[in-house]
C-alpha cells in the first residue's frame, strides 16, 4: 500500500462529466467567453501602449490587469477546453503543480491590483491636487511589484505546502488543478495545510476587500459633495459598476475558499466558472468598453490605421 501511495505520479479531472452530452455546448460557450476575454485584454494592452492620451497611473493599472488576467486564463481555460473534448486525459505531477502555481499568483495579484485601482481612484477624486505627487511612477510600479510579489509569496505557500505530501488517489473532482481538491486525495492527515490555505485565502481575500470598500465609500462621499449632479451621478454609476466586477470576483472566491466545504460539485464548478472565466470578461467591459477615453482611443487608433 505504501508502495501505491508514493507512485502517484499523474492525475485525472473529472471536469464536466456529470454534465454528459451537454459538454459540447459547454466548449462552445467557454471557448466564446474565451476568445472574447482573450481579445479583450490584447487590445486594451496595445491600445493603452500605443496611445499617449492613456499613458496615466490609472490606465497602467488597467493594462497591467489586462496582462495579468489574460496570462490567468491562459493557464486554466485551455486544459478545461481540452478536458471537454478528450475525456479522463491524464496530466503529470509536474503539469499539476505548475498551472496551481500560476493560477495563485496571478489570482492574487489580480486581486490586489483591483485594490490598487480603487487606490488610485480614491487619490484622483479625494485628492485631485496632489494626484501627480502621490500617485507617482515609483508608486505604481511599487504597487504593481508588491502585487505580483504577494502571488508569489502565497503561491510558493500554497504549493510547497501541498505537493510535500503522498497522494492515495489520481481522480480530481474538479476541472483544474486548484487547491483543495487536490489537498483531498491525500492519504495523510492534512490539517496544517487546511489552516495554510484558510489563512492565505483569508489574507488575500478579506484585506483587499476591506481596502476596496473604503476607498469606494469614501469616493462616493466626496462625490456627493460635487455641486453637478451629473457629477456625482457619473461617479456613483463608475463606483457601482467597478464595485459589480469586485463583489463577483471576491465574493465567488470567497464561498469558494473560505467556507465550510461543499461536496456539491455543480456549485463548486458553476462558481470556479463564474471565478476564472466569467470575471475575467466583465474586467475588459467595466474598466475598458465602458470608458470613454479608452473608446476614443480605439476610434483614433482605427481612424489612423484605415486612413
Amino acid at each position: 500500500q505504501r508502495k501505491n501511495i508514493t507512485e502517484v505520479t499523474e492525475f485525472i479531472f473529472l471536469g464536466f462529466s456529470i454534465f454528459g452530452k451537454h459538454q459540447i455546448t459547454l466548449f462552445v460557450a467557454f471557448l466564446t467567453i474565451y476568445i472574447l476575454t482573450l481579445a479583450g485584454d490584447i487590445v486594451i494592452v496595445a491600445i493603452i501602449r500605443v496611445d499617449h492620451h492613456l499613458r496615466t497611473p490609472m490606465y497602467f493599472f488597467l493594462s497591467m490587469l489586462a496582462s495579468s488576467e489574460a496570462v490567468y486564463t491562459l493557464v486554466i481555460v485551455p486544459r478545461m477546453l481540452f478536458s471537454l473534448i478528450l475525456h479522463n486525459q491524464p496530466i503529470s505531477w509536474e503539469g499539476c503543480a505548475t498551472p496551481m502555481f500560476f493560477f495563485v499568483t496571478l489570482a492574487v495579484n489580480s486581486g490586489l491590483l483591483l485594490t490598487a485601482m480603487g487606490y488610485d481612484r480614491y487619490v484622483a477624486i479625494c485628492n485631485p491636487l496632489r494626484y501627480t505627487v502621490i500617485v507617482s511612477k515609483g508608486t505604481c510600479a511599487g504597487l504593481v511589484c508588491g502585487s505580483f510579489g504577494t502571488g508569489l509569496v502565497m503561491a510558493v505557500l500554497h504549493v510547497a505546502a501541498m505537493f510535500h505530501l503522498p497522494f492515495w488517489g489520481t481522480v480530481v473532482d474538479h476541472f483544474f488543478c486548484d487547491v483543495y481538491p487536490v489537498t483531498k486525495l491525500s492519504c495523510t492527515d492534512f490539517t496544517i495545510n487546511e489552516m495554510i490555505n484558510y489563512g492565505v485565502s483569508s489574507s488575500v481575500i478579506l484585506v483587499p476587500v476591506g481596502l476596496i470598500f473604503i476607498t469606494y465609500i469614501l469616493i462616493l462621499s466626496t462625490s456627493l459633495k460635487i455641486p453637478s449632479t451629473r457629477g456625482w451621478k457619473k461617479a456613483f454609476a463608475t463606483c457601482t459598476s467597478r464595485l459589480t466586477v469586485v463583489i463577483v470576483h471576491y465574493g465567488c472566491a470567497s464561498v469558494i475558499y473560505l467556507k465550510p466545504k461543499s461536496e456539491n460539485s455543480i456549485e463548486k464548478d458553476l462558481l470556479s466558472v463564474t471565478y476564472t472565466i466569467i470575471t475575467p470578461l466583465l474586467s475588459p467591459v467595466v474598466y475598458s468598453l465602458r470608458n470613454r477615453e479608452v473608446r476614443d482611443a480605439l476610434r483614433r487608433a482605427v481612424g489612423k490605421n484605415t486612413s
